[in-house]
């Protein structure tokens, strides 16, 4: 996705409150500023793609911030407590008519949780209350009947996670698709390095990720999304033979929409204009899209 107008202001706006997560000291915030702004008025270009900028931009405040996780504090806390919220979630998978679709609305209900932007999370308690608002919405866009065909028709997945406390609800998502499709080998993608919210190799091994997927692999580096220049060999390797892509939350879709690899699976929640304009789907729903 190239950057839109709107991306600038959220942008910013994230750099401020990973500083302030990150600090007390005014000093620093004031350097974390000047330097991420420095960054964004060299990377910017209006027909870039807004995960590269961002990605440079959050570059350029994590260094000067000398902090390499200034997440770390709300990505452990929302792993508490989607963990803490699993049986009730396996609950409403178990008793649901349609157990997969369900998982994969409980896996997007976790996307809710990010952290700094509007249409996000001001902190992670609030995924006691998204869980029943959002399974009572259900989905604002629905192409599930066309992913299962294509899981049907798949020996391979590709899943890129997103956020922490997201991954929680993912885990249960991949139980369903094992049991569903116990053909498919899945193989799940973390971020390389911290960024953000996202999921790291620490958080999945933490979550014993391993049982319920066939292998676990990383972008490779500090990206958000992934780094379209900078792929390892083996993540290159298997985006190139997978038989589907599930890609989860919005910098995922950000990277994604400029290539051509298909057929992909987008499961996230619409939490602003952009996206909901690229993707050409309401704002503010619970969705999954097929490009195939």
């Amino acid at each position: 996705m190239k950057i839109q107008k709107e991306c600038i202001p959220c942008l910013l706006k994230r750099i401020v409150f990973e500083a302030d997560e990150s600090t007390h000291d005014d000093q620093i915030k004031d350097k974390v500023i000047k330097q991420a702004t420095k960054a964004f008025s060299e990377a910017y270009r209006h027909d870039g793609c807004s995960a590269s900028i961002a990605t440079q931009v959050h570059k350029a405040a994590y260094r000067a911030l000398q902090d390499n996780d200034p997440y770390k504090s709300l990505k452990s806390e929302s792993n508490r407590i989607a963990l803490s919220l699993v049986p009730e979630v396996k609950e409403f998978i178990r008793r649901s008519d349609d157990p997969l679709k369900m998982s994969m609305l409980c896996a997007i209900i976790g996307n809710s949780l990010d952290f700094g932007i509007d249409g996000g999370s001001k902190d992670p308690s609030m995924l006691y209350d998204m869980v029943k608002q959002s399974i009572k919405e259900g989905f604002g866009y629905d192409d599930t009947n066309k992913m299962k065909d294509l899981l049907f028709k798949s020996k391979h997945a590709l899943f890129f996670t997103d956020n922490c406390g997201e991954i929680v609800f993912d885990k249960l998502f991949c139980q369903e698709l094992k049991k569903h499709y116990p053909q498919i080998h899945i193989t799940l993608v973390v971020k390389g390095k911290p960024v953000l919210s996202d999921a790291t190799l620490d958080d999945v091994k933490l979550l014993d990720f391993e049982t319920v997927v066939d292998e676990v692999i990383t972008t490779g580096c500090f990206a958000v999304g992934y780094d379209l220049n900078n792929v390892p060999s083996i993540l290159n390797e298997q985006l190139n033979k997978t038989d589907l892509i599930i890609s989860k939350g919005m910098a995922n879709y950000e990277v994604f929409s400029e290539t051509n690899y298909k057929p992909i699976a987008y499961l996230l929640r619409t939490k602003c204009v952009p996206i909901a304009r690229s993707m050409q789907i309401p704002e503010h729903i619970n969705a999954v899209k097929v490009y195939s």
